[in-house]
């Protein structure tokens, strides 16, 4: 869910753009991914496009089809679970790193980031869905702030990649788990800011399991 850097070139700008459709449910599992409209959707020449669904099937969001071209990558509560395992393992590994080596500067981010979590989850209670989108990037930002400190640049791209793959599920099935999931979070920010790593791990799985199940279930 990163942002396009100022000076990100037309690919990177459609891949960015291609990933956030697949991901926020626009490009369907199944979708058959034609390049000529593509083309005309992303502003990027056919070659291009051929690179960036390379790429996105590298990243599992896409799959190859030798000479048929590409589709979206299809959905599964296999791979659901599978991915929630892969979550789970990575994002409890880097908050024992993080919970160790941050500092002030840390703390601040997490504060932060879980305050803008917070409002759009007031908002989300209240049965507002416009801010879907943002709800999902700020509990995206406050993840990513709690293992931040972690001082690993490769275990922080594994756990982004894997993240996105989760949250491609929270929106195809549009799961809000309402004041139970805002206590979480909650629960998480409390953890963090006294560095209990064995409290937010269990936290952390009891989350997960629980978007899981109730994925499941809608």
């Amino acid at each position: 869910m990163l942002a396009n850097s100022p000076g990100a070139t037309i690919s990177d700008t459609a891949y960015h753009r291609i990933r956030a459709d697949i991901i926020f449910g626009r490009l369907v599992p199944g979708q058959k991914l034609k390049l000529d409209k593509l083309k005309g959707l992303y502003g990027a020449s056919v070659s291009t496009l051929r690179e960036i669904l390379n790429r996105l099937a590298s990243d599992g969001l896409v799959v190859a089809e030798g000479q048929r071209g590409f589709e979206v990558a299809p959905v599964s509560p296999e791979d659901l679970k599978e991915i929630a395992a892969l979550r789970q393992l990575l994002e409890c590994y880097a908050m024992e790193l993080s919970f160790a080596a941050g500092d002030m500067d840390w703390e601040g981010s997490v504060v932060s980031a879980h305050h803008k979590l917070h409002q759009m989850e007031i908002r989300m209670i209240a049965g507002d869905r416009s801010v879907t989108k943002d709800w999902k990037r700020y509990d995206w930002e406050f993840h990513q702030s709690l293992i931040s400190a972690c001082g690993s640049r490769a275990l922080m791209e594994m756990h982004a990649a894997i993240f996105d793959k989760y949250l491609r599920y929270q929106m195809i099935s549009l799961t809000f788990r309402g004041q139970i999931a805002a206590d979480e979070h909650r629960q998480l920010l409390d953890a963090a800011l006294v560095r209990d790593v064995a409290t937010a791990q269990a936290i952390l799985r009891r989350h997960v399991e629980a978007g899981v199940k109730h994925g499941l279930t809608a």
